[in-house]
């Protein structure tokens, strides 16, 4: 059984399944996060969606590109959580199944391509507080 974290599920509601992946990034003490300004400004693990018949390694490697400018090296799967929300931006009840990774951050390539998206380094103790998801939150401080 996967553990879930967040909201609890609302009756009456059809909510669609939406696999994705996430990364802790720990480096020297510090952690990389994504602030997404919209449409509820937050800070999060980068990462997101799993593209239909891409890999959850290749969607990893992307989405933390897209949301943080940054390519990383030897991802390990750690845990796998679930939570039910509303995803304002693409108008869809998701029960999202949360695939989360740490990797080491290797180079940064640029500012974040994803629109609205920041990327911010916090030490550990503030990136746990910072993370506005209790499933991120909880993955993060396992880890660090």
């Amino acid at each position: 059984m996967i553990r879930r974290y967040g909201e609890p599920v609302k009756g009456g509601v059809r909510y669609r399944k939406r696999p994705g992946v996430y990364a802790l990034l720990p480096l020297n003490g510090a952690v990389l996060l994504t602030h997404q300004a919209e449409p509820i400004p937050e800070f999060q693990l980068p990462g997101g969606g799993i593209d239909p018949g891409e890999s959850p390694i290749t969607a990893l490697h992307r989405e933390v590109f897209e949301e943080t400018g940054w390519r990383i090296a030897s991802p390990l799967h750690i845990g796998t959580y679930r939570r039910f929300t509303y995803m304002p931006e693409y108008d869809l009840w998701a029960e999202k199944i949360c695939h989360i990774f740490t990797a080491r951050p290797v180079r940064r390539y640029g500012p974040p391509s994803e629109p609205g998206h920041t990327a911010i380094w916090a030490d550990a103790e503030a990136a746990i507080e910072l993370l506005t998801n209790d499933g991120d939150r909880a993955f993060a401080e396992r880890l660090l």
